[in-house]
């Protein structure tokens, strides 16, 4: 049985000639040189069409490149404590320690 209908292979057979002719734009507006993705927009416009054409491949790349049964690790990291830090604060000794003298870090800002 037959993957691709002939309303398809006409959709891509137009689109290979706009390629050819330089005039095949993108849906960026970009001009299309590669051969891949004048194929790609002909069969995009042929299942939108309602042509018999194969559903996108779900997780696939557009590089071409096939890698085997390669499985992809999933990491559960876990989550750090946003906590503020805590080198800045003044202890509760050093606050009433710094009360008595009457000194402060910023007491030559405030003159």
């Amino acid at each position: 049985m037959a993957k691709y209908g002939r309303k398809a292979q006409k959709a891509v057979a137009r689109v290979m000639h706009e390629r050819k002719e330089g005039t095949l734009r993108s849906g960026s507006g970009k001009k299309v040189t590669s051969r891949k993705q004048a194929i790609a927009i002909g069969l995009s416009e042929a299942r939108e069409a309602g042509a018999k054409v194969p559903g996108k491949a779900a997780g696939r790349s557009g590089t071409g490149k096939t890698s085997g049964s390669k499985k992809t690790a999933t990491r559960t990291t876990a989550k750090k404590a946003t906590g503020k830090k805590r080198g800045t604060k003044k202890t509760a000794a050093k606050k009433s320690a710094s009360k008595k003298t009457g000194t402060t870090r910023h007491s030559a800002r405030r003159r």
